[in-house]
């Protein structure tokens, strides 16, 4: 699904059913670990795709903050860049967790800005490993994308979803028109 705002110069908002791995896109965002130096889920296999040289140089980068962002080159993906962003672990919403990960998008929006990048891909930050809810984490995302004073500096900004459960969340979040 779709949206596609009404000047057809702004940016296009997409839910894709892909590996966020294999998207040709001038930015994919890795949902990290505080340390970016690679781990389970989409962490470890952008390091895989990507190679020894993301390592090399995310270890140059010297871990990042929750809610913070920071980018590096694709190496061996067909993504220019790697943003990488630590999302909350969630412990019931009471600490934080919703700013935090509006944060990681924000954060991830503004330096593919700052870079003078057309395109970004994300997948759904914290909603593995660390738990967050995705009926919770979804419009969050969509909002915080959708809310981004710069968002018209991007041409496509994609939610690159893992499974079918998750594109369908995404979807209906875009089709929110509050959203």
């Amino acid at each position: 699904m779709e949206d596609i705002l009404a000047d057809p110069s702004m940016t296009t908002l997409h839910a894709i059913l892909a590996d966020i791995t294999t998207l040709e896109m001038d930015a994919i965002v890795n949902a990290a670990n505080n340390t970016l130096l690679g781990g389970g889920g989409v962490d470890g296999a952008i390091h895989r795709a990507a190679g020894p040289d993301l390592l090399a140089e995310c270890m140059r980068l010297g871990g990042c903050d929750t809610g913070d962002a920071k980018i590096s080159g694709g190496y061996r993906l067909h993504a220019s860049h790697v943003i990488h962003t630590v999302g909350p672990v969630w412990r019931h919403g009471v600490h934080g967790e919703p700013e935090l990960l509006a944060g990681c998008y924000r954060r991830c929006l503004e330096l593919a800005v700052a870079h003078r990048l057309r395109s970004i891909a994300f997948p759904a930050i914290s909603c593995g490993a660390y738990g967050y809810p995705l009926r919770l984490a979804v419009p969050i995302a969509v909002q915080t994308v959708r809310s981004f004073d710069a968002l018209d500096a991007l041409d496509r900004v994609v939610f690159a979803c893992a499974s079918r459960d998750v594109l369908e969340a995404y979807e209906a979040a875009l089709d929110e028109p509050g959203q």
